[in-house]
């Protein structure tokens, strides 16, 4: 594998990655995946990959101020 690829590679978050880093199972982003929520992903052969920039984006358009507002696992 040359550094370029390797680089590359490692700019990508397994689903345990984002699970992790959001407080969730992998259950749920598999949930998300099917039902159409949660962040943007891509499908690597069998591999499911997130780009950060992504899931920070995902994030970022999730924040509420009440809690009447909330729904979680979906685009807003």
């Amino acid at each position: 594998m040359t550094s370029e690829t390797t680089t590359r590679n490692t700019l990508l978050l397994t689903e345990t990655d984002v699970a992790r880093q959001l407080g969730v199972s992998v259950r749920t982003l598999q949930s998300w995946r099917v039902k159409g929520g949660g962040p943007v992903f891509s499908k690597l052969g069998r591999s499911v990959r997130y780009r950060p920039s992504d899931v920070d984006a995902w994030v970022a358009g999730n924040l509420t101020t009440s809690t009447s507002q909330v729904t979680v696992g979906h685009d807003r």
